[in-house]
């Protein structure tokens, strides 16, 4: 698998902006607010085919470690990463590494790129027939880990994640806790946000919206050189006049939202 296969974001169609987008938006909305909740779940299910890329799954892994054990761990999961990463054994590819420095620190995300969830399920299969690979996380890193979660996410079609790359600075996650049925209102005011960004300097990495694991959820994440830069790029995107206006509609679509700083490890293929 080639996680360079895609081009970075540039690009954006405003055909998006069509009177076809608004009925489909509309009735969705509607069928969640007024359906049953079978009515809903197969909604959620044609709102992932709308908005989504889905031929690729990424799951996102979160590590909370023990203070004591933190250098320790990183260490250890270089060496777990990379060997998986780098064997044809498993069908994954690491999109990135990061440990959170401003937020829930002593919490590392690792982002993990499959080929649908078949590859999904074909990779953890061969993880556990490997015993190699398996001990050695569950006897050596496993008891420096408080507590772990994974959670299955898909790209949206508009903004698909920027290629590995070294880039040095920061990269901020910001993760969205959605009202159920306002996904596609969601990426519909984002395809407008992210022209706003671009414009303003941001550089985006990728936007995904969760499949499996913790549901309603939104992710978004960016880079900057550094913490001051960021207030400045974001400071920047409030004189474009269609920013102020994703601000307000999306926000009432949320009812919780995070922010968290991340610096990529040594070994992150994004870092």
């Amino acid at each position: 698998m080639n996680i360079l296969r895609r081009p970075i974001i540039g690009q954006l169609s405003r055909s998006f902006h069509s009177s076809q987008t608004r009925p489909v938006i509309a009735g969705a909305v509607n069928a969640l607010l007024h359906g049953s909740q079978e009515a809903q779940e197969e909604a959620q299910q044609q709102h992932s085919k709308v908005v989504g890329r889905g031929k690729w799954i990424h799951e996102f892994q979160k590590h909370r470690v023990l203070p004591q054990h933190v250098e320790q761990y990183k260490a250890l999961i270089a060496d777990y990463y990379k060997g998986i990463n780098d064997s044809s054994e498993f069908h994954a590819k690491l999109l990135g590494s990061w440990e959170i420095v401003v937020g829930e620190v002593d919490t590392f995300v690792h982002i993990w790129e499959y080929e649908g969830l078949p590859g999904f399920e074909i990779t953890k299969a061969a993880v556990k027939e490997s015993k190699g690979h398996l001990e050695f996380f569950n006897h050596d890193i496993l008891p420096l880990v408080q507590s772990r979660t994974s959670q299955l996410n898909q790209e949206f079609n508009f903004w698909q994640s920027a290629p590995p790359e070294v880039r040095g600075g920061i990269y901020e996650l910001r993760t969205y806790t959605l009202k159920p049925g306002a996904l596609l209102e969601w990426e519909h005011e984002w395809r407008v946000g992210l022209e706003a960004r671009l414009a303003s300097g941001h550089k985006p990495v990728g936007a995904w919206f969760s499949q499996i694991g913790k549901l309603h959820q939104v992710h978004h994440m960016w880079h900057y050189p550094s913490l001051e830069e960021r207030r400045l790029t974001r400071q920047k995107a409030w004189e474009i006049d269609t920013w102020s206006g994703t601000v307000s509609k999306t926000v009432k679509l949320t009812t919780s939202m995070e922010a968290n700083v991340l610096r990529g490890l040594p070994f992150s293929p994004t870092r």
